[in-house]
């Protein structure tokens, strides 16, 4: 017989995700996950917030003694208001995707780009320090990318997008090593990270992101899609098919989270567990 899950009691922990639409999101298979594996008496909740509520529903910690949040769109920047103080990563990028108890006080935290950092070196073994990065898009994604690998030590984030501003205020936040560029300049790129939505399951007919000629990517390349639905994208596929190595956002989502479930928790993520979990549930929802 399959093993019982410990039933919820009065004494449970609650964690949970904010955002609008909710439902699609991986979060709460990865931490039930791991609060399964490490036998923590702690359940993780999606929230459906409208836009606009993002501060209120932070608030709402307080009163519910939820212990931490996840924060996604439409609430990045909006559920600012609702945190008593933002790590320097948060600060710097003016949105967060954590929320924290500590003590008395709400903090607010960015772990996408530091989850990113822990992907590569984690799981691919590649450290960013001296290595020439492009990255492809100028959302949020993109913003908290830059400013990690400019942490990470990298020599050079060339930043490509549709327009020069958007491009310019990704690349500001590499400081020294920013600046923005064309899309052929991953010829000459160690990383290519596209943080475009283009090669996502409802942009499977869009090609390959922002026009990118696939003959410029080749041996001794990283490149990382941040999608991880579908697990192989069209650009992954050209990239491996001239030599580079390339893999999905999976790796960003799951260590990113990872470092969310140690601040709310004071453990360890068993990573493994969170990874199969997320593997078994995208399946069943891509069939």
């Amino acid at each position: 017989m399959p093993e019982r899950q410990p039933l919820l009691s009065a004494q449970t922990l609650v964690a949970g995700v904010i955002g609008d639409p909710v439902h699609q999101s991986l979060s709460p298979t990865l931490h039930n996950a791991a609060f399964a594996e490490l036998g923590l008496d702690w359940v993780y909740v999606a929230f459906p917030v409208p836009a606009g509520q993002g501060a209120a529903a932070v608030e709402a910690m307080r009163t519910l003694g939820v212990r931490g949040l996840s924060v996604t769109m439409p609430h990045k920047s909006t559920a600012i208001g609702g945190v008593d103080r933002l790590s320097a990563t948060a600060s710097r990028l003016g949105v967060l995707n954590t929320v924290t108890r500590r003590g008395g006080d709400l903090v607010g935290d960015s772990t996408d780009g530091p989850g990113l950092i822990d992907a590569l070196r984690g799981e691919q073994g590649w450290e960013p320090r001296s290595r020439r990065v492009v990255i492809l898009g100028t959302g949020g994604a993109a913003r908290a990318v830059a400013l990690a690998l400019a942490e990470a030590g990298a020599a050079a984030v060339v930043v490509v997008g549709r327009r020069a501003d958007a491009a310019a205020s990704v690349a500001a936040l590499a400081g020294p090593v920013g600046s923005t560029g064309a899309v052929e300049e991953i010829s000459d790129a160690d990383l290519v990270v596209n943080a475009t939505p283009v090669g996502m399951v409802a942009h499977s007919g869009d090609g390959l992101p922002l026009g990118l000629d696939p003959d410029r990517l080749g041996s001794g390349q990283l490149v990382v899609d941040l999608i991880y639905a579908p697990a192989v994208t069209p650009l992954q596929v050209e990239a491996r098919t001239r030599g580079a190595e390339a893999v999905n956002g999976l790796g960003m989502l799951i260590h990113q989270a990872a470092r969310q479930f140690a601040a709310w928790t004071g453990e360890q993520a068993p990573i493994e567990a969170m990874r199969a979990a997320a593997r078994a549930e995208l399946s069943r929802r891509l069939g």
